[in-house]
């Protein structure tokens, strides 16, 4: 009995400590002028940021969580009650949970040329913003931005809340290659690093790869050369789109979610006939697009067809400038960022970690299964 009252009295703990955080606010850093790195200067400059649990005293708790290609700075919670799911992270951003919003303050921005640029919860200055010189969208007047813009737009917000150090910076994806700028850039500033479906550079091959996402956009007469109606965004987004989804999953996955040429009599008949796992993969790249820009999807595309750790001729170098405490979280699966382009990058930092992340999902198992790693994740940031 006395096991029993035991278990019952652990699993209550876990259950309580495991709670659910607060309603997310979304909040707003306004910077009167940026200078990107190809020295544009940018005048009202707008991010949306959100954080989740408390600023100790000596503001030594910090965690900066660095989203995704696609994603916004929304990695836990919910704004409203009625939103229909969380954070894209939310299995182990929390109370109780792999980091720890009763330890930590964990903090995450929008990205400038956020892909997500007409959601009504995502504040990011880009293409699709009003260029105040002009009164007009900058459409592809608006400067090529690079991962280490996107790291001193955070690092102006850090710097307002007046934030030295990092205790960790943790991203995935695409907000792997930002935690990685962090650390190369200011190693005094950064104590520990955990970049999740992440890679320190971008190879030739992995470039063509993202100019597949560009090119039926760039293709699109209806895309004119940018200067699309906003309210109209061009088709080619939608196209670009499914290539994200597909290259995104290994195949396992996709072979599971999108049915079988062999299951269809049409295309065997008719030479115009769709295949209809392709009509099914643009329906869900429409509904995903509702709220993107296509001029924001090239920008992104760009910044990352540039990145390598440093932004110099040799992240390898640059790389072992790093002080932080590095835990290397690849997937498996993923044909997107491979887990060899993560080995050749963690092979650049003697005393580096590296785990892999199971999975179907392939490049998405960093999202959607990010919780197999939550014991990991939770001993590496205790260390």
């Amino acid at each position: 009995m006395m096991k029993l009252w035991f278990g019952f009295m652990l699993l209550f703990s876990s259950l309580v400590q495991a709670a659910e955080l607060p309603l997310v606010q979304k909040q707003q850093l306004e910077l009167t002028r940026f200078t990107t790195q190809n020295g544009v200067a940018l005048k009202q400059v707008k991010v949306g940021w959100e954080a989740y649990g408390k600023l100790n005293a000596d503001k030594s708790n910090v965690i900066l969580i660095t989203h995704y290609f696609s994603g916004t700075s929304h990695a836990a919670g919910k704004y409203r009650a009625t939103d229909a799911a969380p954070g894209y992270w939310d299995k182990i951003i929390g109370p109780g949970k792999a980091i720890d919003t009763n330890k930590f303050y964990v903090l995450s921005v929008d990205s400038l040329a956020n892909l997500n640029a007409f959601s009504p919860d995502v504040i990011t200055t880009g293409p699709a913003s009003v260029n105040p010189d002009t009164g007009k969208a900058y459409g592809l007047s608006f400067p090529v931005v690079t991962i280490r813009d996107f790291v001193e737009v955070q690092k102006a917000l850090l710097d307002k809340l007046g934030i030295e150090k990092l205790y960790a910076v943790i991203g995935p994806s695409m907000g792997s290659f930002q935690a990685i700028e962090w650390a190369v850039s200011y190693p005094d500033k950064v104590e520990r690093l955990l970049p999740v479906i992440g890679t320190a550079y971008i190879d030739s091959f992995s470039a063509v790869r993202l100019e597949r996402w560009a090119q039926p956009i760039k293709q699109d007469p209806d895309w004119n050369k940018g200067a699309y109606p906003l309210t109209q965004q061009p088709q080619g987004l939608t196209r670009a789109l499914a290539y994200v989804i597909q290259d995104a999953l290994n195949p396992e996955l996709f072979n599971q979610t999108y049915p079988a040429p062999a299951l269809d009599n049409a295309i065997h008949q008719d030479i115009q006939a769709e295949l209809p796992a392709w009509n099914q993969l643009i329906t869900t790249a429409k509904q995903r697009s509702a709220q993107m820009d296509a001029n924001s999807l090239l920008y992104l595309v760009r910044a990352s067809q540039l990145w390598r750790a440093g932004m110099g001729d040799n992240w390898q170098q640059k790389l072992k400038s790093v002080k932080a405490k590095t835990l290397w979280l690849p997937a498996t699966g993923d044909l997107l960022l491979t887990p060899a382009m993560t080995k050749h990058s963690k092979d650049q930092m003697p005393g580096a970690g590296y785990e892999e992340i199971a999975g179907q999902a392939g490049h998405l198992d960093g999202l959607l299964n990010i919780q197999s790693k939550a014991e990991q994740i939770r001993t590496f940031l205790a260390q």
